[in-house]
């Protein structure tokens, strides 16, 4: 099978469901796929089972392949996230992330600071610094890289083994921001500043100050993106019920 039919055959469909051109409820047809997507019967039968593992689709027999509700997606999966920020549905996702940051990573950090291996303390601090210097010449590509390998130093440093399995969203959440022209040419001084403080506290086992500085960063992140879900809507989980 090949690699690139089947990627592209997961983009082509997930892009279109999660923009709605393909709307809950609609039916789409195996055979009517391979012909649209011009590919082959086993491309489209691995595409739909990548889409039904990320609670995009399920399949029926005798009906067909059924587009999900949002409520019914997975979440947390990276690709799922990286298709949401490149939809309208933008300021949703970003504000569903940054919510889900601003009460991990202080918690994080906090945890980092009390329990975090030496080697990982020295490690944060460079990144911070380096992070720094980064904003400081307005290199995006590499403040990208770096901010991503910060937090995903700090989650692990957390020692909680449930934070750290949410490196992959911090990134995407990252990229989605530089890739969408969401992050100044110049990352905010003060936020620049926040960032090594909380390693310096981290490395220093201050719990308190270590929280505290990633509160702000989280703060500011907020002010700064809030305007792109004004109005947009919220996904509410049905409650299962025993």
């Amino acid at each position: 099978m090949s690699t690139s039919l089947h990627h592209r055959a997961i983009e082509n469909l997930g892009t279109r469901i999660i923009t709605g051109e393909l709307p809950t409820g609609h039916i789409m047809l195996a055979e009517h796929l391979e012909e649209e997507l011009q590919v082959s019967r086993s491309v489209v039968r691995e595409a739909v089972r990548v889409l039904q593992s990320l609670g995009l689709v399920e399949t029926t027999k005798r009906v067909g392949i059924r587009v999900l509700p949002p409520s019914r997606w997975n979440p947390f999966d990276s690709q799922v996230i990286r298709w949401r920020l490149s939809s309208d549905a933008r300021g949703a996702q970003l504000r569903s992330l940054i919510e889900l940051r601003s009460a991990v990573e202080p918690a994080a950090a906090e945890l980092a600071a009390n329990n975090a291996p030496a080697q990982l303390r020295r490690e944060l601090v460079d990144i911070a610094h380096a992070l720094r210097d980064a904003g400081h010449t307005g290199d995006a590509q590499k403040f990208l890289e770096l901010d991503i390998a910060f937090h995903s130093v700090l989650l692990s440093g957390s020692g909680n083994e449930m934070f750290a399995n949410l490196m992959g969203q911090v990134a995407e959440t990252l990229t989605g921001r530089t890739v969408h022209g969401l992050m100044p040419d110049h990352p905010h001084e003060g936020a620049l500043q926040w960032h090594v403080d909380l390693a310096e506290a981290v490395a220093a086992g201050d719990a308190a100050t270590a929280r505290a500085a990633s509160e702000q960063i989280m703060r500011r992140t907020t002010s700064r993106l809030s305007g792109t879900w004004t109005d947009q809507p919220r996904v509410f989980i049905p409650v299962r019920r025993t």
